[in-house]
């Protein structure tokens, strides 16, 4: 009889279990006021630094991971920090925005869309599409620093992107040879600063 009571309860406890709910994800409005996302570009001489302002998004956690997300960037906002002359800054940032580069005229935005993202020991790695230029290609990237505190998010990321998978190759040396000093390298990395509200 003792058995079979003992034989009713762990049924009974692993139903329990079984039954109960995952957790319920939350969706974060990605603040514009307090993201940063800043790029570095590296050439043969040196490299180039600056920001894209972040326009909107939207980003679902459950907790443990991010469950999808989607993250607009307004590439008409591109600057440069560290060009001080002025005339040649004006260029510099007038190229970026040109058909060589970003086409902002044509393509304001570019999107990041999280498809799924998985916890390591280092944070969450996600995997996303990324639309730039009116192409989209896939990326991965690791997130660190991950917090939420029921009404607010925030994460940081350096995701690398080599722009030719985006049809990007001005002074690429993988398209263009002899560019000797010209040359642009294929792969520039945006460092996220990211927060966001219930």
């Amino acid at each position: 009889m003792k058995t079979l009571m003992a034989l009713v309860l762990a049924v009974s406890t692993s139903a329990s279990f079984a039954q109960k709910p995952a957790a319920e994800a939350t969706t974060y409005k990605v603040d514009p006021a307090t993201t940063k996302v800043t790029y570095v570009g590296k050439k043969v001489t040196g490299e180039h630094t600056g920001n894209v302002k972040v326009k909107s998004g939207t980003l679902t956690y459950d907790g443990q991971k991010l469950t999808g997300g989607d993250v607009v960037m307004d590439m008409t906002t591109i600057d440069s920090t560290d060009i001080t002359d002025k005339d040649t800054n004006a260029k510099y940032v007038g190229h970026m925005k040109s058909a060589d580069f970003f086409n902002t005229e044509k393509y304001p935005e570019s999107r990041l869309v999280i498809k799924e993202s998985k916890k390591t020991d280092k944070g969450l790695e996600i995997t996303g599409d990324l639309t730039m230029i009116g192409k989209t290609a896939p990326v991965k990237f690791l997130a660190t620093d991950v917090k939420s505190t029921g009404d607010a998010f925030s994460a940081k990321a350096n995701v690398e992107i080599d722009r030719t998978q985006w049809g990007l190759k001005y002074g690429s040396g993988q398209f263009f040879k002899g560019l000797g000093d010209k040359m642009i390298h294929d792969k520039f990395t945006l460092a996220v600063d990211l927060n966001a509200k219930k």
